[in-house]
């Protein structure tokens, strides 16, 4: 089971390159950085967690750039975003972001998506909320083309281009990972239909603790008729519990991602030796 890390990069958080590092030092597979283009004021969509959206989300820099430079500080440790909102981006040039990752990486780019909560911000950038999801599916359908081909087309309801020519390609084949996040069951489904992985938060006030659900996404596996290997679970959010890591692990979950405060050094570090501490206790 491999363990990562989420941070909300801002301008008063420790760098991605120094925390590339003490990852890849403290044995951690992987690093996240999650994105917002911006917070409209109008602020009507609620914050999905409660209470007042935390100043992070208004600050968060972008994930292409901090992970680009968390790849070039590091040698083994994969980069992700977590997630990308690919329902604010236009797919062309998400495609060409995602493939050029990918390739200064030498294929350590793991393709985290999401649709997103606040209907403000994406109307910003064109995309209407009851929308989104057949938005989302077009654009990864559309990215996948522009990745595997070499004069890849499409043509949808929200997305739409004649024959191109766009290099570079990802270094992973066929490309990285396109793995969808979103609560059960519906984020589920997505990741099904259209995912090369599964990513829901651990725990959520609409069903609890996920570890109780991960029977019923195996079922609606195998209804699907999907292999459970070509769609691993990614968890993220998780609590530093030592016992219940290990039941994820029992369970089959592929990666446990633990969230860190966008905080400097000083503070960081030492939540991340607390974190390296419980990976070590789960390995044994």
């Amino acid at each position: 089971m491999d363990f990562g890390a989420a941070i909300f990069f801002t301008d008063y958080s420790m760098g991605p390159a120094e925390l590339g590092r003490a990852l890849e030092e403290r044995g951690f597979g992987s690093l996240w950085a999650p994105e917002h283009s911006h917070i409209p004021l109008s602020r009507r969509s609620p914050f999905p967690q409660g209470g007042d959206l935390p100043k992070k989300y208004y600050d968060v820099m972008d994930p292409f750039v901090t992970l680009a430079a968390a790849a070039a500080a590091t040698t083994r440790l994969q980069v992700g975003t977590g997630v990308c909102l690919v329902v604010q981006r236009d797919p062309i040039q998400t495609a060409k972001q995602v493939a050029s990752l990918d390739q200064i990486s030498g294929g350590r780019f793991l393709f985290g998506i999401g649709a997103g909560w606040n209907a403000e911000e994406m109307a910003d950038h064109g995309t209407e909320f009851k929308s989104r999801f057949k938005v989302m599916r077009e654009r990864v359908e559309a990215m996948k083309a522009i990745w595997t081909k070499s004069k890849p087309e499409y043509r949808g309801e929200f997305v739409t281009f004649p024959p191109m020519m766009t290099w570079p390609k990802p270094v992973q084949k066929p490309h990285p990972p396109v793995i969808v996040g979103g609560a059960f069951p519906y984020g589920a489904r997505r990741a099904i239909a259209f995912g090369d992985g599964w990513m829901p938060h651990a725990r959520r006030p609409e069903y609890g603790d996920v570890l109780g659900l991960l029977p019923d996404f195996r079922k609606l596996l195998a209804e699907a008729g999907r292999d459970p290997a070509t769609l691993p679970i990614t968890i993220f959010g998780v609590p530093e519990d030592g016992e219940l890591i290990k039941r994820y692990r029992g369970a089959g979950v592929a990666r446990l991602v633990f969230n860190l405060s966008p905080a400097r050094a000083d503070e960081v570090l030492p939540a991340l030796d607390r974190c390296a501490g419980l990976m070590r206790q789960a390995r044994v």
